[in-house]
């Protein structure tokens, strides 16, 4: 595994950090004002990240899942209000089933936890499922389990509701909906493709969970360089010190792993990319619940106000590490898959 960059990877995540530093919220107040937000949701569109996943000509995806973490982490390093899970993993699904891409705006509906993608019974979406990052999205796919493999169904979406994650938005599905065949279908999804599905869908919320931690360490470290308490910035108390080097190492060990996972997304077989998706996020939810939390200690008092960003960043942390399973989700997989047990320290 080559871990450098290409140029245009380096380039996607140039431009990607140039759209959030001019249009992400800097403030929270920020995330109130809709002529912003959308401005930054026709940046994104216009830039076709949500498309990454689309299918080429040979059937692949345009592009591959490291350039799909390469945005999904700088998006959340600068808490981009703006979808781009849902739409992307929706995009992935159709391309594995061979149906045509969406003509509007759409996502993909998980279960009431998070952990797994929401299937279809009889044309049902079942009661508490929810379309995740449903921000601009008018339906969400689920998948339809039949004798023959999956299929995917279209369900509507109603209202759009802030949830605990003040940046991304989802629909609750109150009572079963109706879900229809998504036109155009070519072929069924066996457990191997559902498996590359969930892998993604993975390495893309460790991806969020890396940028996350990136972006609240440094609004903690900028805090500590201006912040003088006994005549000195608190960020020369070797306390301070220790918190934020704890943290540092927790974020880089996470984008390490997270990187690894993005990679075998598309260059493992399904069951060995599900296996190291599921270990990435384990680590990542777990570092990045102590590094927020790290960030709202080393703010002190503030920390714990609302005017404060460092609760939108735990509150999108604590989102995206239920995302597709959790961190006792995944290490189960982890355990399944490398037929480890307690004696190996996992649980």
């Amino acid at each position: 595994m080559d871990v450098r960059p290409s140029p245009e990877q380096i380039a996607l995540r140039d431009s990607t950090v140039q759209v959030v530093e001019r249009l992400g919220p800097h403030a929270v107040a920020q995330l109130d004002d809709r002529e912003r937000a959308g401005k930054l949701d026709a940046a994104v569109d216009a830039s076709g990240w949500r498309e990454l996943r689309t299918a080429a000509e040979d059937g692949g995806p345009w592009g591959s899942a490291v350039e799909v973490a390469i945005v999904a982490e700088e998006l959340a390093r600068g808490l981009a209000d703006v979808a781009f899970i849902g739409p992307t993993m929706a995009a992935e699904l159709r391309r594995l089933s061979g149906a045509p891409p969406a003509t509007g705006h759409e996502t993909v509906a998980l279960t009431a936890d998070l952990s797994r993608p929401a299937s279809g019974t009889e044309g049902l979406v079942g009661s508490g499922a929810l379309a995740i990052d449903a921000r601009g999205a008018t339906s969400a796919l689920v998948l339809a389990v039949g004798p023959d493999g999956h299929a995917i169904g279209e369900a509507h979406i109603g209202d759009v509701a802030a949830g605990a994650d003040l940046t991304r938005p989802v629909a609750r599905f109150g009572s079963p909906a109706t879900a229809t065949a998504v036109v155009g279908q070519s072929r069924r999804l066996d457990e191997g493709d559902v498996a590359r599905w969930q892998s993604l869908g993975l390495a893309v919320a460790s991806a969020d969970l890396v940028g996350t931690m990136r972006g609240t360490l440094t609004l903690a470290c900028d805090y500590a360089k201006s912040r003088r308490q006994y005549g000195a910035a608190i960020g020369s108390f070797q306390a301070v010190q220790h918190l934020l080097a704890d943290a540092l190492v927790a974020m880089e060990g996470s984008r390490s792993i997270a990187l690894q996972a993005a990679w075998a997304v598309d260059a493992l077989p399904s069951a060995d990319a599900l296996a190291a998706a599921s270990a990435a996020k384990a680590y990542c939810a777990r570092a990045a619940r102590s590094v927020c939390e790290t960030s709202i200690q080393v703010h002190g008092g503030i920390g714990n106000t609302w005017d404060c960003l460092a609760h939108v960043f735990l509150r999108r942390a604590l989102v995206s590490s239920d995302m597709f399973g959790g961190v006792g989700a995944n290490l189960s997989r982890v355990v399944a898959a490398r037929g480890l047990g307690v004696d190996h320290g996992l649980r």
